[in-house]
Parts: C-alpha cells; structure tokens; sequence
C-alpha cells in the first residue's frame, strides 16, 4: 500500500496545486486552458515522440500482450459508451467520450511507476511496448467513434467520412508525436544535441503542466449531477478492464511477465488523456475531468488488490 501511495500521491499534490491556484485567482480561466493546450498541443506530443524515438522496436510486441491490454481496453470502452448511452440516456457524442474514459488508463504516469516498484526495473519492456501503441490505438478508437456519431443521420458516406477520419487521426498533435518519433525510430535519426536538449525540456514539462492544469479545470466541471455517471465509468475502468484483460491473457497464454505489466496497466485509473480528449470535442467533460481524479484516489485500493491477484 505504501509504495502505490508513494506513486499517487504527487499526482494529487501536483492537481491540488492547480485547484489551488485556479480557487484563490491565482490564474485565471484563461490562464488555465493556455496551460492545458501548452500540455496538449506541444509538450505531451513532444514527450510522445521522444518515447517512439528511443524505443527498441524489436523487443517486447508480444501479440499475446497486446491483445490482452487492448482487448480489455476494447471493452471498457464499448461498456462506457453503452452504458453512457442506454443507461444515463447521453447523447452519442457525449457517450463516446465517456466511453473513451475507459478505455485510457494510466498507463505512463501510473502503470510505469507502479509496475517498477512492485516488480523490480527489468519488468518493464512490457509497459514500454504498451505505451508506445497506446495513444495511436485510443485516439484511432476514439476519433473514429466521434466522427461516426458527428455525422449520423447527415448522409454522408463511408467514402467521405473515411478521410475525415484519417484527417482528425492524423493531425491530432499527440498521434502526429508518435508518428514523428516513429519515423525517427525507423530512420535512425539522432536530432543535434542542441535540438534535443531543447525537446527534453518542453517534454519533461508535459506531464506536470497538464496535471496542474487539469486541477484548475477541475473547478469549474465538479461533478453536481454527474455523479452517477462518474462512478459507473470509474468503477468499470478498474474492474471491468483489468479483468478482461487478466481473462484474455490467460487465453492466451501470456508469460507472467507480459501478464503482470498487462493487468497492472489495465487496472490504473484513466490517465489525463480522457479528459484531453473529451476537451477536445468539448463533450463530457465535467464527467472525464472528475473520473480521473476519483479513479486516481480508488486505484490505491484497487490496484493493490489487482496485484495481490497476480502470480
């Protein structure tokens, strides 16, 4: 228990900080969704591509692992998304972003850290070859259900509605991060020193900015009348999800390693690109902003008793 506190509990410290700041007018609306672009639109990309960059393309894409983690990630967003919509009777776009909060766990800020604390550095080749697909799969997931429940009843065609997809895929900054760093990857391009000295800095500054900003947004969407709705998709996120996952890995036959890291991540709460992306269609955002702080604070519980589970 103490070792998942150690992780969390900077999360925590770093959003109170920007509810702190966003409470007593230290920085205003405006102020707050500058930083939260900042986050959106550079440093996460950057920090995205920095990962593809350096990641040994040869090691850990177990096919066993990854369709383990993405199957139940697959899951928990069909069950967010149907029961956002036939359950707490939202639209179809605000049941896409509420289904794309389960379907992102955490896996950077939390799975990485966790993972290595509980089973030691060398475990971690699993998580990075999860992370590396985890922003292209959800954003192509997400993306793609968004732009079909846009254009419902309008008439427009597969045929057109196909481009319109790969377009909002592709110039999504966050995938156009990783695919730039693939491309590097796949190259074997080194940026100058002085260039990736510069991108160091701006992606190191990714994820506390945009966690700071997220405590300031979370001022504004409390979760009055939301509630329900908040707990249902949190609650599915951390049950639903790893045990899907933890079902499918035995299924098919995944070593223990692979297994371990799959659950674990499958088992954190969501991770701040739930409510990335549900601001950036401005849909279900009151109920992304808060599942991921509750689902921050349930997951001490949770994923202690997840690995509790594991071999």
């Amino acid at each position: 228990m103490l070792h998942l506190l150690a992780a969390v509990l900077p999360v925590f410290l770093v959003v109170g900080a920007g509810y702190g700041a966003a409470w007593r007018g230290i920085l205003a609306a405006p102020q707050i969704d500058g930083l939260m672009r900042f986050g959106q639109g550079v440093a996460l990309p950057l920090l995205l591509m920095r990962a593809m960059a350096g990641l040994d393309l040869r090691a850990g894409f177990d096919p066993a692992l990854l369709g383990a983690f993405y199957g139940g990630a697959a899951t928990g967003f069909s069950g967010g998304l149907l029961g956002a919509r036939l359950i707490f009777r939202r639209d179809w776009e605000d049941a896409v972003a509420i289904g794309f909060v389960g379907l992102f766990s955490n896996s950077l800020l939390l799975g990485l850290p966790i993972t290595e604390r509980v089973y030691g550095a060398d475990a971690l080749g699993a998580n990075f070859a999860i992370i590396a697909l985890h922003a292209p799969f959800c954003y192509t997931v997400g993306i793609t259900a968004m732009e079909i429940a846009r254009t419902r009843g309008s008439g427009v065609s597969a045929v057109t509605l196909l481009p319109r997809i790969l377009r909002a895929i592709v110039s999504n900054a966050l995938v156009a991060g990783m695919i730039a760093g693939l491309v590097l990857n796949l190259a074997g391009i080194a940026l100058p020193a002085p260039v990736a000295a510069g991108v160091n800095m701006l992606a190191d500054a990714g994820i506390p900015a945009s966690l700071f900003a997220l405590g300031g947004i979370l001022l504004r969407y409390r979760p009055e009348g939301d509630m329900a709705t908040i707990l249902f998709i949190t609650t599915l996120s951390l049950t639903v999800n790893p045990a899907v996952t933890l079902g499918l890995a035995h299924l098919f036959g995944l070593s223990d390693g692979g297994l371990r890291s799959a659950v674990v991540t499958a088992a954190m709460a969501p991770g701040i690109n739930a409510y990335l992306f549900a601001d950036m269609y401005g849909r279900g955002r009151r109920v992304a902003a808060s599942s991921v702080l509750f689902g921050t604070a349930a997951s001490v519980v949770t994923a202690t008793l997840w690995i509790a589970a594991l071999p």
